[in-house]
């Protein structure tokens, strides 16, 4: 299945207990599909003093959202996707709420010899 939702795009969380906080995706995880998404879903540990990490303490940093709890934001607004192949066999990922474009999936084709 494609995916809706890349490195770098603005998403709103959709579902669960941060649903509604917007964000900037750090890393798409495809083998589980999720992503983490700078600021959301916090995440706190407190870790021993190490010799890579003498002082220890504690250490926050943000826990993975399943990719489909997550929508591009458009206007303010989650937005579906939608995919659009072109003539030449390009394609692009176009959001549901008003047509436009949220980036190249794929450039044109090859063609055949």
């Amino acid at each position: 299945m494609p995916k809706h939702v890349r490195k770098g795009d603005q998403v709103m969380v959709t579902a669960g207990s941060h649903k509604g906080t917007v964000g900037e995706i750090m890393t798409v995880i495809p083998k589980e599909d999720k992503v983490l998404i700078k600021g959301v879903n916090l995440k706190t540990r407190h870790v021993k003093p190490t010799q890579a990490n003498p002082q220890g303490g504690i250490v926050t940093k943000e826990g993975p959202i399943h990719i489909s709890n997550v929508s591009p934001v458009v206007d303010g607004k989650p937005s579906r996707v939608r995919f659009k192949v072109g003539a030449d066999g390009s394609k692009e990922r176009i959001a549901a709420r008003d047509g436009s474009s949220l980036g190249k999936v794929r450039g044109p084709r090859k063609a055949a010899k």
